[in-house]
C-alpha cells in the first residue's frame, strides 16, 4: 500500500523534470516509447526515454501525460534515482534501487542488450529464435523476455517477466 501511495504522489507531483545532459559522443543509442509495469497488486503505465552509453545511462520515466515520474542515471558503478518531489536515492544496482523506490525491478544492466535483440554477455542465457534468426524468447538473469514484434531488425514490442513482475515495452523511436 505504501508503494501505491508513493507512486500516486509521484504521478501527482511530477510536474518538474530535471534537464537531460546533452548527447554524448559515446552514446550507443537513444530510444523512447511506452512502459507498462505490473507487480504485486499494483500497476503503472507511462512513457520512457533512454540514452545508453557503455559507461552511463539516462532514463526518464513519465506519466501517461508526459510528466516526469523518475529519472535514473547511471555513471559507471553508481546509480541515482531522482523522483519528482525531488528525492534522490543512490545504489550500485539499478534493479534493486528501482524495486525499493518504484516497487518494480527495472533490469537496466541487461536491458541495454535485450532491447537490441541480443543476450547480455554478463551471464548465461537460453535463447529461442524465429525463422528470420531474430530472438523470439530469451531467458537470462532470472528474466524471461518475449519479443512480440520487430520493426525491421530491431525489437519494437517486448514482454519481460520476473517472479511477481511483468514489464511491457513498446519502442516507438530509435536514434
Amino acid at each position: 500500500m505504501r508503494r501505491a501511495w508513493l507512486l500516486l504522489a509521484l504521478l501527482l507531483g511530477a510536474c518538474v523534470q530535471a534537464p537531460t545532459r546533452p548527447p554524448g559522443a559515446d552514446a550507443l543509442f537513444d530510444v523512447s516509447g511506452r512502459l507498462a509495469a505490473r507487480y504485486a497488486e499494483e500497476s503503472f503505465t507511462g512513457g520512457f526515454s533512454w540514452r545508453h552509453a557503455a559507461s552511463s545511462d539516462q532514463m526518464l520515466i513519465t506519466s501517461p501525460l508526459g510528466q516526469g515520474v523518475a529519472r535514473i542515471e547511471r555513471e559507471g558503478g553508481s546509480v541515482v534515482l531522482t523522483t519528482a518531489e525531488p528525492h534522490e536515492y543512490r545504489a550500485s544496482d539499478a534493479e534493486a534501487l528501482t524495486e525499493q523506490v518504484l516497487g518494480f525491478r527495472l533490469p537496466l544492466a541487461g536491458l541495454a542488450d535485450w532491447v537490441r535483440g541480443a543476450p547480455s554477455p554478463s551471464s548465461p542465457a537460453r535463447e529461442e529464435k524465429d525463422e528470420q534468426g531474430r530472438l523470439k524468447t530469451l531467458e537470462q538473469a532470472g528474466w524471461r523476455i518475449e519479443y512480440q514484434d520487430y520493426s525491421g531488425a530491431r525489437p519494437s514490442r517486448m514482454r519481460l517477466t520476473y517472479p511477481g513482475i511483468e514489464l511491457r515495452l513498446a519502442i516507438a523511436q530509435w536514434n
